[in-house]
């Protein structure tokens, strides 16, 4: 046993080292969000990787909490290309549950394994600064419609000032993806997505993405067919494949424009797996999907 862990070290080390002093960007969602003790092993990764000279930025999600707000409230959820239809009511309840519910949790788990969190979200500060989205085209029964998403946003400006102040003084922040408008208007922003903007703005050194599967698979009802590598080229073409669909597209999209934006790269792993971010960082074997560019 003993020989075991001293190779986990060993093994560990050139990791360590070409890691340290580096920015990741991590975006926690999917299962982890409502399984405490995942999301308790994730944070203690978190505040270890803060330890070994890492700084972790954390942006988290929140869709099934959202979901389960609001049929609670008996309003239905309804999606387009995977992303949320925001109105009036729906983006209170979003702030509700993402701000004051969810930040606020992983903040005290930091805390408790002896970390320093800071919970934030995209409006403090004007770290970001977005657009409403314009009206979604799709197809209903072969027929065109145009939908309007309400207040869901995209990014205009990332401003980082702030995550780098908080960062430099050991904090690790934790960002809700709740962006404001020139107006003040407050925009509900893809997690992913917003993980992928502030993953540039930051020059990140690598984007890590938590979903509820092992990646991306080429049968989504058999787990052993993970794509490990795909290239920024492949994407699109796998979108139009149906190989990525629903709430991954938002995803993959986001590690794209992340690998091309300048983080070296994308890993999409399953969040549910315990200690995920110490294996896909600082294990020889990764247990995800990596996005990279083709000159790799």
């Amino acid at each position: 046993m003993t020989r075991k862990r001293e190779h986990v070290l060993i093994e560990a080390l050139p990791y360590i080292r070409d890691f340290h002093n580096s920015v990741m960007v991590i975006k926690v969602g999917g299962h982890a969000m409502v399984n405490p003790s995942v999301m308790n092993d994730i944070m203690q990764d978190v505040v270890l990787l803060r330890f070994v000279g890492i700084h972790p930025v954390i942006v988290h999600g929140g869709g099934p909490e959202i979901t389960e707000k609001m049929e609670r409230m008996g309003k239905k959820p309804e999606f387009v290309g995977g992303l949320r239809i925001t109105d009036d009511e729906t983006m209170e309840i979003a702030r509700m549950v993402l701000v004051g519910n969810i930040n606020t949790k992983i903040v005290s788990l930091i805390g408790k394994h002896g970390g320093k969190g800071v919970g934030l979200s995209g409006k403090d500060g004007k770290m970001i600064l977005a657009r409403k989205k314009p009206t979604q085209r799709i197809m209903i029964e072969n027929v065109e419609h145009d939908v309007d998403l309400g207040w869901v946003g995209e990014t205009e400006i990332i401003n980082p000032e702030l995550i780098n102040i908080v960062t430099a003084n050991d904090y690790i922040p934790v960002i809700s993806p709740i962006a404001m408008d020139a107006e003040g208007n407050a925009l509900n922003i893809n997690a992913d997505t917003v993980a992928g903007d502030l993953a540039d703005a930051l020059h990140a050194k690598k984007l890590i993405l938590m979903t509820d599967v092992p990646g991306v698979l080429r049968d989504q009802s058999d787990r052993s067919s993970r794509i490990s590598r795909i290239s920024v080229d492949e994407v699109e073409s796998l979108i139009e494949e149906g190989i990525i669909s629903g709430g991954m597209i938002p995803k993959m999209r986001s590690a794209g424009a992340s690998v091309l934006g300048g983080v070296e790269r994308v890993h999409i792993i399953d969040g549910s797996v315990s200690h995920s971010v110490l294996l896909e960082l600082f294990t020889d074997q990764g247990i995800g999907t990596m996005v990279y560019q083709d000159t790799e």
